[in-house]
């Protein structure tokens, strides 16, 4: 029997400061929090990166990976989730666990890249994680839009999550390749902006 979209699910997380704690999620279409193996690798790939690091969780659904980057030391994570039930869980994640440095905003991933950056805005992002619903296909079009966003420090490093390989013609100039693996249906890269 199908399970109602209210039902609860979560996830642990894995390391750093709330190591086991849980992320509750609703169940949603498309939504599927990166599963443990990937993160650990995913963390180990980023271990030098995260401490202080301005992150940007771009397409957040249960928020693990910025909740994961904020337990082991970044100093904050914008996440932006365009469903507003999924927003709303999120945001009541947050605040059970007690993350001041994080913010969550309803809104289309490019939409929200779209709006202009203000002069004073906090810091630009070191780390953004890229793990759209798998149907949506649209990462050729926010890896570019992400790129002029005018939102990453030089050097940033973006994690793509995809269920193909990446297509190299679709990562925008400047960017170079410096990780990348499978494990079972999903492909997983780290890149670097020039």
């Amino acid at each position: 029997m199908p399970r109602k979209s209210s039902t609860r699910n979560s996830v642990r997380i894995i390391g750093g400061d709330l190591r086991s704690r849980r992320v509750e999620f609703i169940e949603h279409e498309g939504l599927r929090p990166t599963g443990d193996r990937v993160r650990e690798t995913l963390f180990n790939w980023l271990q030098n990166t995260v401490p202080a690091a301005h992150c940007l969780d771009l397409f957040a659904g249960s928020g693990v990976l910025g909740i994961e980057a904020l337990s082991r030391g970044a100093s904050s994570v914008d996440f932006v989730e365009a469903d507003s039930k999924v927003a709303t869980q999120l945001r009541e994640t947050i605040r059970a666990l007690q993350l001041n440095d994080a913010q969550v905003s309803r809104a289309q991933a490019e939409a929200w890249l779209a709006m202009p950056v203000a002069e004073e805005a906090k810091p630009l992002y070191d780390i953004v994680f890229l793990d759209p619903p798998f149907a949506d296909k649209q990462l050729p079009s926010i890896c570019e839009q992400l790129n002029d966003s005018g939102r990453l420090q030089r050097r940033a490093q973006v994690y793509i999550e995809c269920d193909n390989p990446v297509d190299e013609s679709w990562i925008p100039d400047g960017w170079s390749q410096l990780k990348s693996k499978k494990a079972g249906q999903v492909y997983f890269y780290l890149y670097e902006c020039g």
